[in-house]
């Protein structure tokens, strides 16, 4: 794939994760809505879940993106700098494993 079809991919998938946000964002309007008028709690808790689920759907493209891009440059630049890419993620892992 070619600089130009790279440029084009990322914009798309760029404004497939704009439109993900802007129904996330929709969503917790919503819940805020559902509190406010002493929304049955199983039915708000319900409503963040499936929040929380989009917003880590985001998140899976997200990573996938730096996996196939970021880390992937990193890899051609050289060990070093791979290294650090891969300590980086390890971080960030770890940091969203708790």
């Amino acid at each position: 794939m070619g600089k130009k079809a790279d440029q084009n991919l990322a914009r798309a998938e760029k404004a497939r994760n704009l439109a993900r946000l802007a129904r996330i964002e929709g969503q917790i309007r919503g819940i805020a809505r559902m509190i406010e008028k002493d929304t049955y709690c199983v039915d708000v808790l319900t409503q963040i879940a499936a929040t929380q689920q989009a917003l880590r759907g985001v998140g899976k493209q997200l990573l996938r993106h730096h996996l196939g891009h970021c880390v992937a440059d990193a890899a051609r630049r050289g060990k070093n700098q791979l290294q650090i890419a891969a300590d980086e993620l390890i971080e960030l892992l770890y940091k969203n494993a708790r």
